[in-house]
């Protein structure tokens, strides 16, 4: 009979062992060296609310997710709560949701956050860059693994559409890795 110290440690070792792998991933966007950082300051306040994905590199806890959206408000101790939505495998889909908290990063003038869904375990946020009226933003991490166009409105204007993805391949990102989110028309 194993014991339960011993299933800690040994689920302990492998959280462990799995979160090194994606430490030791190299840094910037995929391909590239640089780390791209925040471009400007986030008002944390003006960030609150939804936001509807238009496109991402696909990871697997999104796999087959449409109709995505993320929703930030302010928790009583501090923190940001952080409630992702999707639709499995359509827009008509069953909705899955996912809620986490998120904290801000000492000294990166609101663009850099920490979140965490699920225990002690927390991963970088960071907002690139948005537009002035926070109707749209770019949303990635120090390895250049992730990548999430975010707009305001689920069916933002081309010419606004290809804006966001221009400078999304400025800061290095390869926008033939993005995958664009279906939502309701």
């Amino acid at each position: 009979m194993i014991r339960r110290p011993i299933l800690l440690i040994i689920a302990l070792g492998a959280a462990a062992i799995a979160l090194s792998g994606c430490a030791s991933v190299a840094g910037g966007p995929v391909g590239n060296t640089a780390v791209p950082q925040p471009a400007r300051e986030v008002e944390i306040e003006r960030y609150l609310g939804r936001w509807y994905e238009m496109a991402r590199y696909e990871a697997g806890f999104q796999r087959g997710c449409e109709a995505v959206t993320a929703d930030y408000s302010r928790r009583d101790d501090g923190t940001i709560r952080v409630v992702n939505s999707c639709r499995a495998g359509s827009v008509d889909g069953a909705l899955r949701t996912s809620e986490g908290r998120a904290r801000l990063v000492r000294d990166s003038n609101g663009a850099k956050l920490k979140v965490s869904f699920f225990g002690p375990f927390w991963g970088d946020y960071w907002v690139l860059d948005r537009a002035d009226d926070y109707s749209w933003s770019i949303v990635g991490e120090p390895s250049g693994r992730f990548l999430w166009l975010l707009s305001r409105t689920p069916h933002p204007e081309p010419v606004v559409r290809a804006a966001i993805e221009a400078r999304a391949a400025a800061l290095g990102y390869d926008l033939s890795q993005l995958r664009p989110t279906l939502h309701p028309s």
